[in-house]
């Protein structure tokens, strides 16, 4: 489970820095653009993804040292 976590949370952290990439530099990179809904709210998406990431990690550890 842990592995899992930080799998995804890796994942997460790089698609939000992809996406803020993205906004900032005009690279054509990550997935966060290419979601139709999300037009004009790009930047709080990945924001949000590199949020969840911390969120994800911090719950890895919190399995990791359970058992």
């Amino acid at each position: 489970m842990k592995q899992l976590l930080e799998v995804v949370g890796f994942v997460s952290l790089v698609q939000g820095g992809m996406g803020l990439l993205h906004e900032f530099t005009d690279w054509h990179v990550g997935l966060v653009q290419r979601i139709g809904f999300l037009d004009g709210y790009e930047v709080y998406a990945s924001v949000a993804l590199i949020v969840l990431a911390f969120a994800l990690f911090a719950a890895a550890e919190a399995v990791g040292n359970r058992g």
